[in-house]
């Protein structure tokens, strides 16, 4: 899609958070992919943690991030599967008062050109919180890419058109 040159890059303050019983910073791959993704576009990164697939830890993770007016985006990676262990979408849901179901349909059609019926396992999803973004991405570093390249670097890109996610952010806590 079209990037306006006429139009000034903001950066987006994001904060990433994976989701995982078993990983570490150490080994957390599609995290580290998440933060190189967002800072070679230009974008700062404000927090990141690592947070075990339970949803009361994960709503209280994400409300703190919330809540920081340092904050503009939340990513998650991980627990966006199908297994019982996988919680994501139901922290975001706990969270959100918007749902943004168009990320989720459109990851999964990205998806399916990479992994074909595979990706029907995938329950991304996004949503808007108290004016911050949440977007939830599965824990693979292949699904982080086409998270980021195929959706997510554009539409956190002041200068994409015929529109973006940040020019709406001013406006997000209107009632």
């Amino acid at each position: 899609m079209p990037i306006d040159a006429d139009h000034n890059f903001v950066p987006v303050n994001i904060a990433v958070l994976t989701v995982s019983d078993t990983r570490g910073y150490a080994d957390d791959r599609s995290g580290d992919a998440l933060v190189e993704c967002l800072q070679t576009a230009g974008h700062l990164l404000a927090a990141r943690a690592i947070v075990t697939d339970d949803v009361p830890l994960l709503v209280e993770q994400l409300g703190r991030w919330i809540d920081d007016p340092g904050i503009d985006c939340i990513i998650t990676t991980g627990g966006t599967g199908v297994t019982g262990r996988d919680v994501t979408p139901e922290a975001l849901e706990q969270v959100q008062e918007k749902a943004i179901p168009g990320f989720g349909e459109l990851f999964r059609w990205l998806s399916y050109q990479t992994i074909g019926t595979s990706t029907i396992q995938s329950r991304a999803c996004a949503g808007v919180a108290r004016g911050t973004y949440i977007f939830a991405l599965p824990g693979s570093t292949g699904a982080v890419n086409d998270g980021w390249n195929g959706i997510l670097r554009d539409q956190l890109d002041s200068r994409h058109r015929p529109c973006n996610f940040v020019e709406l952010m001013p406006r997000l806590r209107e009632r």
